[in-house]
């Protein structure tokens, strides 16, 4: 069982951290369990075997890792893995923010290169949320809060690359991660003004949106490696559509988007620092002349901004980075309004040099802001 380290009863959030150590197949079983363990949750029959089977095949040649893993779910329930879906609950839903900035090794103060990512979200129940998607407002709810339930796993495979990620709510996938050989992968809403409710299409051959932080962490060590494998990787958007920053410690970095005709786009970081928000940096490469924000942009262009103004002036030290991202973050202290239904619900730093992460998680609201856990340091895995 995962080990509770912030959070509890009284708060809005209890975050357990989980290491798994072994095979594949022995951390997919290890996962299944504690899936079942903290939420009841049995693997549903799959709505199109035949999907379902050429699914299964895709990740026997193209992530092996994550096949081997949901052998072992499906062992631990006496599954048929063809007419079973394995793997993924409904993909990350419309209306997030989150803001990330990378800070190449030159633009820091001690040498080491990081990556600063605020992760928001709504506060609210999977049922009230879909509510305000639809247009109505929220009721009471015996349910929790989406995402107050997140869990740090760290798996040290037999085989591949040892990692730690956060996830909300899925085992299979992550919303940002490092890996010990540096490489780390950040999530967030590629368009907001453009999100759509999720797809009811459900899952297809390849990556979903939040798999595939998680397929470049068990596959890759580097940026470079990271891009052939996307441009390789069959995707789709179960969710919203996300786009993801990509950096190692060799001081590559890049964001990865995907626009709507399916077109890749490579937008690399260059020899700077990098702040990235929820609108498609293709469509805008420069911060400094970004729109000014309307009612749907969710304060992505501001933050942006915001987040620039204070890294590409000069060093920027680990605590100034995380000054940058409190400064943009969704909390009352910064004029979010209480019954605003969203909050910045961690913030992580990256040290890639040092291949941890260190991350603050929001408890609820206070008198003068928000209440954090202590910052906890977590280590890639070995």
């Amino acid at each position: 069982m995962a080990d509770v380290v912030a959070g509890g009863p009284e708060d809005f959030m209890i975050v357990r951290h989980l290491t798994v150590e072994g095979g594949q197949r022995e951390i997919g079983r290890a996962l299944a369990e504690e899936a079942g363990a903290v939420s009841g949750w049995r693997p549903p029959a799959a709505p199109d075997a035949g999907v379902n089977a050429a699914r299964m095949a895709w990740f026997a040649r193209n992530w092996p890792q994550h096949h081997a893993r949901l052998g072992g779910i499906a062992e631990a329930f006496g599954a048929d893995p063809v007419k079973t879906r394995l793997d993924g609950l409904p993909g990350l839903p419309g209306g997030s923010g989150c803001s990330v900035v990378w800070c190449p090794a030159p633009s820091g103060t001690d040498g080491h290169a990081r990556v600063g990512r605020n992760y928001d979200f709504f506060i609210l129940s999977a049922d009230q949320l879909f509510r305000v998607m639809a247009g109505q407002d929220p009721v009471a709810s015996d349910e929790p809060p989406m995402a107050s339930r997140p869990y740090v796993i760290t798996t040290v495979p037999d085989d591949g690359p040892a990692s730690t990620v956060i996830t909300m709510n899925e085992f299979d996938g992550c919303m940002e991660g490092v890996n010990e050989a540096g490489l780390s992968v950040a999530l967030l809403i590629a368009d907001a003004e453009a999100a759509q409710a999720p797809s009811a299409a459900g899952p297809r051959v390849g990556l979903n949106e939040v798999q595939l932080p998680r397929f470049l962490l068990d596959t890759c060590e580097n940026a470079g490696q990271a891009e052939r494998a996307l441009r390789e990787a069959e995707q789709y958007t179960l969710g919203v559509d996300c786009h993801y920053l990509v950096a190692d410690p060799s001081g590559r970095a890049f964001v990865w988007e995907r626009g709507p005709d399916g077109a890749q786009y490579v937008v690399d970081a260059g020899q700077g620092p990098m702040c990235v928000t929820n609108h498609l940096l293709h469509r805008h490469p420069d911060v400094f002349a970004l729109p000014e924000d309307n009612k749907h942009s969710f304060k992505t262009y501001g933050r942006a901004r915001a987040l620039a103004e204070r890294t590409h002036a000069g060093a920027v030290s680990g605590r100034g980075l995380r000054d940058a991202l409190d400064a943009v973050a969704f909390d009352t202290a910064n004029g979010v309004e209480g019954d605003e239904p969203w909050r910045t619900l961690w913030r992580s730093v990256f040290d890639l040099d040092g291949r941890t992460m260190a991350t603050r998680f929001y408890l609820g609201d206070g008198r003068d802001g928000a209440r954090h856990s202590e910052e906890i340091v977590f280590t890639a895995g070995r």
